[in-house]
């Protein structure tokens, strides 16, 4: 027997008797307007992060300027395609070259001005962190109010990996600036662009 396998057994022959429910999670009152998106935008963007909304011919044409201008560019979405696979990706460190990556947010949060991403949403975990630029896509219908709302979404219990992404990577340990992308992305803009609806 594993000493791992002692311990589990251990801890199930000394286990209370009874059923121990976790507590709900409470609903506080709101933060934010009315408007989320307003709000997701504002509080993005004291955090480092931008919004843009989609064109209409292009939907990418706001953000443009920083795809044409990227050698490597790693997507997650079938909206847009890039020249680096995530599928046929070996190992995480692999995509340590990527200019920019092009995600889908599983949603935002408006009065954080985060968004979540699964395993599912990236392919790869590590492009949201080993690439230099994040576009983000999100559908505006899918911010919820508050912290609260996001973990009563079913998101969390069917994924394996979730992360929230608030803004670009920062610190201000040194001198007290701030410095963004000193461990992670540059730059985080996050695209309004509907969810395309799937066929029944």
């Amino acid at each position: 027997m594993s000493a791992r396998d002692a311990i589990l057994g251990r801890l199930r022959t000394n286990r209370p008797a009874g059923e121990f429910p976790l507590p709900d999670v409470p609903t506080f009152a709101p933060l934010v307007g009315g408007d989320l998106v307003a709000e997701f935008a504002e509080r993005l963007g004291k955090m480092g992060g931008r919004v843009e909304q989609a064109g209409g011919a292009d939907p990418f044409a706001t953000v443009r300027s920083r795809l044409d201008g990227a050698q490597v560019i790693a997507s997650a979405v079938p909206e847009f395609v890039g020249n680096r696979d995530l599928g046929a990706v070996r190992k995480p460190g692999d995509l340590a070259d990527v200019d920019v990556a092009v995600v889908r947010a599983r949603f935002g949060v408006a009065e954080t001005g985060s968004v979540l991403f699964t395993e599912g949403d990236l392919i790869v975990n590590s492009v949201a962190y080993l690439a230099q630029h994040l576009i983000v896509l999100l559908d505006p219908a899918d911010i919820v109010v508050n912290i609260q709302a996001a973990y009563k979404r079913p998101d969390f219990a069917h994924a394996a990996y979730a992360v929230f992404h608030t803004g670009p990577s920062a610190t201000a340990d040194i001198e007290g600036v701030l410095i963004h992308g000193a461990q992670g992305v540059r730059s985080l803009t996050v695209l309004l662009l509907q969810r395309k609806k799937q066929a029944a």
